[in-house]
């Protein structure tokens, strides 16, 4: 049961951007996007907020979470987010096992 959080990192100053930035740079993300567990670890950018960041962040299951979270990668993360003085929302999605209804696929181009 995959489990999906959707991080929304704001500050001011194009300090999102910069955090979002230094995290690839840095190679943190490489290495979230390597640990047992993850199934996405991705950055986006609102077209209308230039002072956020989207992060989709999708873990196989809750122990993947909290081996993530237990992991030295997050004091790096939470140090990150400091020096860019990055205030956060987030939201938490489980997938639906069944996946998509026949009535929601023929909205869909694949």
């Amino acid at each position: 049961m995959a489990i999906t959080v959707l991080i929304s990192y704001t500050g001011k100053n194009g300090n999102a951007k910069k955090f979002a930035n230094e995290m690839v740079a840095s190679g943190i993300v490489h290495d979230i996007r390597a640990e047992h567990g993850n199934l996405k670890y991705a950055y986006y950018f609102p077209m209308d907020d230039d002072e956020t960041v989207l992060l989709i962040d999708s873990w196989k299951d809750q122990q993947a979470i909290d081996l993530h979270h237990a992991s030295p990668m997050m004091q790096k993360i939470i140090k990150l987010r400091e020096k860019y003085d990055l205030h956060m929302q987030a939201e938490r999605f489980v997938a639906d096992e069944k996946g998509f209804s026949e009535k929601d696929e023929k909205f869909l181009k694949r």
